[in-house]
């Protein structure tokens, strides 16, 4: 009997996936641990291998097919001895019963009605196809004043309708019956947003499952999170002192510590220190955590992925940027695995490579903070009552004010910018 290769769940959370690839095809012999296929999920391409040995028997989802649910079965394996001509996939509960056959006996068809006459013809809009010509402008205001626009007859180029058309008709025009008219009101907010209809040139771009997924939870974080922003300048010259006495000492075993390393061990310290911002909100529980796992926020093709450096406050810097290079390495080729993006604690987002000064960034939920990085630059800067210039930066915390008083946030703001200052306090 044939083996029914499914769509595999390749994550906790996951539902659905994009079959991205075949890597075999009808005929080829496989063997256990061959890779059979890519699966795209909505934060990474991964392998899906072959369990069990045999013939590619059929294959059933084609590749490139978006919202394969978990469970679905997508090829089939002919065994020893099996004829993988013969194989057919077993019949799915929910499959919709076979035609009747041709000796089957065929109902009559019902009468058709008799068409009704036809009504008076009415001034007509010029159509393009089955769509009527009318600029965006015009057909917002058709929809506010409940004009038809099909009564309409347009005098812009080519029978286009226009604004002006709109305030001629001036609402004389017959009105849009109650139930159009409340199908053109606005979406609620977290609805599918409706086609946009415009003139421009322009090319329709189909969303990635990551894209699909870093909106939706970017909306539902925005929605339902209650942001609180936190600020403060830091001064960096001892830290870049230090990163750069450290990457003498670590040259010789290929170690080069970047800026971001210093501050994932910053904050991971910070949260340890601050245990109040080290925590999760969840319904009627706040969930606290006793050790730090620090999400950073990558950018690959197509979207944003956040790997995980767990336990970072135990960990020495070159062991951070050992774990860090390889995780974006291969984050940016869709090879982490889900225990290496999923979960973390909280998070840290650093734009300062693009000269940004300073940001707000969206919680990813169900943390409860995301530290977000500016640039550093020289600024006017007073030390010790005297004004000089120094590197600074400004950092932005953002915290779930469900799980985190203004209070609490302050202190971890302050923790963080004493661990950058004096960063060797965060090495002891």
């Amino acid at each position: 009997m044939p083996i029914e290769l499914k769509m595999p769940a390749l994550s906790p959370t996951m539902e659905e996936g994009t079959l991205a690839k075949w890597l075999v095809k009808e005929g080829d012999k496989v063997a256990a641990g061959d890779i059979l296929a890519e699966i795209e999920t909505d934060k990474a391409t991964m392998e899906f291998e072959a369990v069990d040995e045999g013939t590619i028997a059929r294959i059933l989802v084609p590749e490139g097919s978006d919202g394969v649910k978990v469970g679905t079965v997508i090829a089939l394996i002919a065994g020893e001895g099996e004829d993988a001509s013969a194989a057919v996939p077993s019949p799915r509960p929910d499959a919709v019963p076979a035609p009747p056959t041709a000796e089957a006996p065929k109902a009559a068809a019902p009468t058709p009605p008799a068409p009704e006459p036809a009504p008076a013809a009415a001034p007509q809009a010029e159509t393009d196809g089955d769509r009527i010509k009318a600029s965006p402008l015009a057909r917002r205001l058709a929809g506010q004043q409940g004009v038809e626009l099909a009564n309409l007859t347009g005098s812009g180029p080519g029978g286009r309708i226009v604004k002006a058309d709109i305030e001629a008709a001036g609402g004389k025009a017959p009105a849009r019956p109650a139930a159009a008219a409340s199908a053109a009101a606005p979406a609620p907010a977290g609805a599918t947003p409706a086609a946009v209809d415009t003139d421009i040139p322009h090319e329709t771009v189909k969303l990635s499952n990551m894209r699909k997924t870093i909106a939706r939870r970017l909306t539902e974080a925005k929605q339902t999170i209650p942001h609180i922003y936190l600020t403060v300048d830091i001064r960096l010259d001892a830290l870049l002192k230090l990163r750069a006495e450290l990457n003498k000492g670590l040259e010789s075993r290929g170690v080069k510590l970047s800026v971001n390393d210093l501050l994932i061990k910053a904050l991971a310290v910070a949260l340890i220190e601050v245990p109040e911002c080290n925590v999760s909100f969840a319904g009627d529980q706040l969930i606290k955590y006793h050790r730090a796992d620090i999400s950073v926020a990558v950018s690959i093709p197509g979207g944003l992925i956040t790997p995980i450096i767990p336990s970072a406050e135990t960990k020495s810097l070159s062991t951070i940027s050992k774990e860090m290079g390889e995780l974006a390495v291969r984050a940016k080729e869709g090879k982490l695995q889900p225990h290496e993006y999923q979960g973390g604690t909280a998070s840290i987002s650093n734009m300062g490579m693009y000269g940004i000064k300073a940001f707000d960034a969206v919680i990813n939920p169900p943390q409860g903070m995301i530290m977000a990085i500016g640039a550093g630059e020289k600024r006017p800067y007073v030390i010790d009552d005297s004004l000089q210039i120094a590197t600074v930066m400004s950092a932005t915390g953002s915290f779930d004010h469900r799980a985190i008083d203004g209070a609490d946030g302050a202190r971890l703001m302050q923790a963080f910018k004493r661990l950058v200052e004096a960063p060797l306090a965060m090495l002891a």
